[in-house]
Order: structure tokens, then C-alpha cells, then sequence
């Protein structure tokens, strides 16, 4: 579904992300994992076309991705949850709902998946008409995760989705992950958080200092004392 191959990313004189290699079949949950700083959030930029490559391939569906303008990239099937949420906070629920669904012009459809979602996140139905911004942190990712969704994605990045959540909402959310991989979402998780990965994915990626340090299984790598040592500062 997607494949990540030898990616190159210069900002000015630096390179941030070195020779970066990793795949994210269909039907799986991909975890990449590091520390502040290692270059998790620029491989999700680029993979979402705000930061453009100076080497290397991305091939989303066949197709050869790189360079891609973010709303092509939706239209084609991604959708990305940011790092903070980033809900439009004078907007409310409903408003942010329907910015997701903004390359869509099936209404009936759109009306459907809004009709699901609040299902999915009673706590959205209850608050529609209120401002996004005045909803807990929770729930703000709620709103995050509900309006990814709303462009009916094949693939979802979600980056650091546990961040600045309490232990019961991050299981919660955790939930949330399994849910939608159960309905056949492939999914790429950004994460520091290893007991996240550990909860969800298939397998995970270590990035240090811009580049891939270690793969295999999630479960593997996160009980690994060298990974969580040297690479996560666990």
C-alpha cells in the first residue's frame, strides 16, 4: 500500500532524515518510534507532501507519491491525524466534520459516515454545536481522529496520538486504533509511546537521528533493552 524507499530530507545545509527504507502493507498497523528529535514528524510531512524529498521514493497504491500536493494525496486515500490534534478551535464539531469531507460531494454519503462516527464517538454527538476548542484534550482527538476519517481514507497516519493524554484516555484511544484496524483501516502510527505500539501494531520501526536503526516485529522491538535504552531513553 505504501513503500518508503531510501528517503533523503534536507533542511537547508542539514540532513534530518538519512537513507530512510520501510513498508506499510495493507490490512497492517505500522509503528514508526523514537525520541523527540529523531525525525518522526518530517517523515510524516513528507509522506503528506508539506516537505518535498531531495532523494528517494514514496509509492502510495502503485502510484510514485513524492512531491504530491496534500489534497491530491487525500483524494488518492490518505489522511493523516496531526501531532496536537490541530482541531479548527472556533469551529465546532460539526464544522470540523465537514472540512474532512471537504474533496467529497456525495451527500448522502457524508451524512451516512457523520451518522457512524458519532456512533463511533458518542462524545462528538453530544457536543456537535460546540466549539471544537472547548472540548478536552480527549476529546479534541476525537475530533482529529473523526474528521481523518470523514475523507474515507484507505490508509491513516496518525502522529503521536497518545500525546498529552491521561493513561485512561490513551486506552481509550488505544481502543479506538483496534477498532478501526478491525474495519480494515491500514494504518502508519508516529509514536513514543512503545506500550502504544506494543498494544496495536504489527510491526515497528526505530528512528534515530533521521534514520532507521532497527525493525522487526512491535512487540519484539519494544521489549528489547538496546531499543529502549539506546533509541527510545526508556
Amino acid at each position: 500500500m505504501l513503500s518508503v524507499a531510501h528517503l533523503s530530507v534536507w533542511y537547508g545545509a542539514t540532513e534530518v532524515l538519512r537513507d530512510v527504507s520501510f513498508d506499510v502493507p495493507e490490512g497492517q498497523v505500522i509503528a514508526l518510534l523514537g525520541g523527540n528529535g529523531s525525525g518522526k514528524t518530517t517523515v510524516l510531512n513528507t509522506l503528506t507532501g508539506l516537505i518535498r524529498p531531495r532523494a528517494g521514493t514514496i509509492t502510495l497504491f502503485g502510484h510514485d507519491a513524492a512531491g504530491w500536493p496534500p489534497d491530491r494525496l487525500v483524494k488518492q486515500g490518505m489522511a493523516h491525524v496531526p501531532q496536537g490534534r490541530e482541531v479548527f478551535a472556533t469551529m465546532t464539531v460539526g464544522e470540523n466534520l465537514e472540512l474532512g469531507a471537504v474533496t467529497r460531494r456525495d451527500r448522502t454519503g457524508i451524512a451516512a459516515d457523520v451518522a457512524e462516527l458519532q456512533g463511533l464517538f458518542p462524545a462528538l454527538a453530544q457536543h456537535w454545536r460546540k466549539r471544537a476548542g472547548s472540548l478536552s484534550g480527549g476529546e479534541q482527538q476525537q475530533v482529529a481522529i473523526a474528521r481523518a476519517l470523514m475523507s474515507r481514507p484507505r490508509l491513516l497516519l496518525m502522529d503521536e496520538p497518545s500525546a498529552g493524554l491521561s493513561p485512561v484516555v490513551v486506552d481509550t484511544m488505544i481502543d479506538t486504533i483496534r477498532t478501526l484496524h478491525g474495519r480494515g483501516l491500514t494504518i502508519m502510527l508516529v509514536e513514543q509511546n512503545v506500550g502504544v505500539a506494543a498494544a496495536v501494531a504489527d510491526r515497528a520501526h526505530v528512528l534515530q537521528n533521521g534514520a532507521i536503526v532497527h525493525s522487526g516485529p512491535a512487540r519484539e522491538l519494544i521489549n528489547s533493552r538496546e531499543v529502549l535504552a539506546s533509541y527510545l531513553g526508556r
